[in-house]
């Protein structure tokens, strides 16, 4: 597998993006969120993405330059159409805008709706941690097709519904906690089938409801279990929560559509910090609580315990460093797009 820096795979994801019809400021957001989540680990929501993006703009299901409108809105909610455009460009404005809303009136909740795929869910609550604010949002993929079953089902029903949550603090690294709540994310299902890898026991089961480590079983009528293993009926109730946040709430509903259409329905709620407690007193408190977690005696086969979001920092500090692995399945793709929008060259690919 190549080995890039961050730098570089952002240039090729923005020219590819370009020249599949984004603007210029589409693409250098969309490039920084999707780079972004290799940088911490998370290659499932990385540049592996950029030519599925691609192609639903070649079919119209993704709209370059699509208009940003709020449909209703009051001192502290909006609801949002995005009008089927870049998710990463639509629900970046809208956390700006929900944030702008938290600092006039110390809480704000926004809904989003008709956009496209929003990649990683913490790169979002995560601006709002940085002004001092705690953030949460939900996601759900609206009517598009089900990756997920239901506690004691054998067939999909359900997104992979993640969730998410950033706190502000003074520690080196943000404390943040971003899941699925199903057993693992359906872009780590597509990492392992670039890899060639089997997946652990106890994410997938095939169409016939059986067990499977074969990645490929999710493309072929199989569906990924909730998260929990046997206690999966409480993943399966958090993702059934974040349907209602995130379809219900938004209007997308449930189900599935019968176009195909991907499209990221969104809750977020922001807090403004000081309204409860002296920001810096709680920044301070945050950050000792952080410090007692990592303080517990690790348990045998650990070395250490880790506040959550603290293994995400030490990959982006090490793969700023040292690159990032990109699969070859995956530079492959990237290769035949750069040649056939005839930019292979500049690209040095």
């Amino acid at each position: 597998m190549p080995n890039v820096h961050a730098e570089k795979l952002m240039e090729i994801a923005q020219a590819l993006l370009i020249k599949a019809g984004a603007s210029e400021e589409e693409a250098a957001t969309i490039a920084r969120y999707n780079i972004g989540a290799n940088l911490v680990g998370h290659d499932s929501h990385g540049i592996i993405l950029i030519p599925s993006y691609i192609d639903r703009i070649k079919v119209g299901h993704i709209v370059p330059g699509a208009p940003f409108d709020v449909k209703e809105q009051s001192p502290t909610t909006m609801v949002i159409d995005g009008n089927w455009g870049f998710g990463y460009v639509v629900t970046d404005r809208a956390m700006r805008m929900t944030i702008d809303k938290a600092k006039q009136q110390n809480v704000a909740a926004t809904t989003v709706f008709r956009q496209s795929h929003i990649g990683r869910l913490a790169s979002y609550p995560l601006m709002a941690a940085r002004e001092g604010m705690i953030a949460m949002i939900t996601a759900d993929s609206g009517r598009s097709a089900k990756a997920v079953a239901p506690f004691g089902g054998a067939q999909a029903r359900l997104g992979t519904n993640p969730i998410c949550f950033a706190i502000p603090s003074n520690l080196d690294g943000p404390l943040f906690f971003d899941m699925a709540t199903s057993a693992a994310a359906a872009g780590k299902i597509n990492v392992a089938t670039a890899r060639g890898e089997q997946v652990p026991t106890g994410w997938l089961i095939d169409k016939d409801g059986k067990p499977s480590t074969d990645p490929r079983v999710l493309r072929q009528g199989g569906a990924l279990l909730p998260l929990g293993g046997a206690e999966g009926y409480k993943g399966y109730g958090l993702a059934a929560i974040v349907e209602i946040f995130s379809g219900l709430l938004t209007g997308l509903g449930f189900g599935v559509e019968p176009t195909g259409r991907h499209n990221d329905g969104c809750f977020i709620a922001v807090f403004n910090v000081a309204a409860f407690r002296n920001l810096e007193v709680f920044k301070r408190e945050v950050t000792e609580f952080a410090e007692y977690l990592k303080a517990t005696p690790p348990a045998a086969g650990f070395t250490e315990v880790l506040y959550p979001g603290e293994i995400e920092y030490r990959r982006e500090q090490e793969r700023r460093k040292n690159g990032i692995e990109v699969e070859d399945a995956t530079w492959k793709k990237l290769q035949d797009l750069a040649h056939g929008f005839g930019i292979a060259n500049k690209l040095g690919l």
